[in-house]
């Protein structure tokens, strides 16, 4: 009874072991969930711009200069053709410069595609601002500077003509006025967020119960549903649809974090929880049990990382902000932003990658070589990691 408990027990040389590979693992989520936001800077942001070509080139020359790369303008012929681009996710914004002496310039934002880059965007309105302030202000100085030399020279002469004995000469008739200009930048949200989610935190909060319910439902399923990849592809087909309506239903209708249709961000939604869990359950049927821990691992450390769910693509890394558009994460907070403020924007792209990564989920599971080889009468001492 002793002798069996003793070579039970771990060995002591072994506990350092693994001490050093948990800390290790760690390690490593702190980097997978710490980097993205460390390493943010943005890089090419698409920003609309409306004007002449002088202006452009004068425009442009200083965003430049301050912005360090950060956004790269695009010329629209005018500024409806900049709401257009602004609609599609073309871009996230765009600066409109007057066409008259006078006219006020006007920075278009949308908040819902990005709130940190509209209030960049608010600053280089702020700094237009101040530009135009000083502009003003210097030109009243020159025109008050004129008139005081006027008045002295009229003063001078009048003085000249009195000593001389003749009648002073009278005052310039129509003398104009010093007027002040107003000129005041404009900042108009094309898409703002909703009353209900004015911060978009809500929006940006539904990424993580949809990643955990594909990763939990991924992993019960595996193992749950025992000897039988098509019974576990069915089982994946009724646990998406239904998540997808309560997450949807919770989402749009208790927190109006979720906005337009109600049907179609079920289906988004239950298409990337199918996306995630058959990726799972696929990874088991092709390797066993392990893959069960590779599909969560992935999902958790490397897709939803970089899915640009809380941050733009362009503020990641490259090419780890466009990599992350090709996985479910990614894809799902593309599509779910778009259904809810972008009805006109492309959602082709993002509906297809989650049904690529569904269907290659699916039909690994399928291939349950765990299944064929214990129905093939082998053991799982054969092949200890697959079966």
């Amino acid at each position: 009874m002793s002798s069996s408990a003793e070579t039970e027990r771990t060995p002591w040389w072994r506990l350092p072991l693994i001490a050093v590979a948990m800390s290790l693992l760690v390690g490593v989520v702190l980097l997978a969930f710490s980097w993205p936001a460390v390493n943010a800077d943005p890089k090419d942001l698409p920003i609309g711009i409306v004007g002449s070509a002088d202006q452009i080139e004068q425009v442009g020359a200083a965003i430049d200069d301050q912005s360090d790369g950060a956004i790269a303008l695009i010329e629209y012929d005018d500024r409806d053709a900049a709401v257009d681009a602004i609609e599609h996710r073309q871009a996230y914004g765009a600066i409109v410069l007057p066409a008259s002496e006078g006219d006020a310039p006007e920075m278009l934002t949308a908040t819902a595609a990005s709130p940190v880059v509209a209030q960049m965007l608010q600053s280089v309105a702020q700094q237009q601002q101040t530009q135009i302030d000083a502009q003003i202000h210097s030109a009243i100085e020159a025109k008050l500077s004129g008139l005081q030399e006027a008045f002295a020279a009229q003063m001078k002469a009048a003085l000249q003509a009195v000593m001389s004995g003749q009648a002073p000469p009278s005052p310039p008739e129509g003398a104009a006025p010093v007027s002040i200009p107003t000129v005041t930048v404009t900042v108009t949200d094309i898409v703002p967020l909703s009353d209900g989610d004015p911060r978009g935190t809500g929006l940006t909060a539904a990424m993580f119960p949809m990643v955990i319910g594909g990763m939990i439902g991924g992993i019960a399923i595996t193992l749950l549903v025992k000897l039988g990849g098509a019974r576990r592809v069915v089982a994946v087909i009724l646990y998406a649809a239904a998540a997808g309506l309560v997450l949807a239903g919770i989402l749009q209708g208790l927190y109006g974090a979720l906005q337009g249709s109600y049907g179609l961000n079920a289906a988004a939604i239950a298409l990337a929880i199918a996306a995630i869990s058959s990726t799972i359950t696929g990874l088991a049927g092709l390797i066993g049990p392990a893959g069960v821990g590779v599909g969560a691992a992935f999902t958790m450390l490397v897709a939803n990382p970089i899915s640009a769910a809380t941050t733009p693509v362009e503020f990641l890394p490259t090419p780890w902000g466009a990599v992350g558009q090709w996985l479910p994460p990614g894809a799902a907070a593309a599509l779910l932003r778009n259904l809810s403020y972008f009805p006109e924007a492309d959602t082709g792209f993002s509906w297809l990658v989650l049904a690529v990564w569904a269907a290659a989920g699916v039909a690994l599971t399928l291939v349950d070589v765990p299944g064929r080889r214990l129905a093939a009468g082998e053991t799982a001492a054969a092949h200890p990691l697959t079966v």
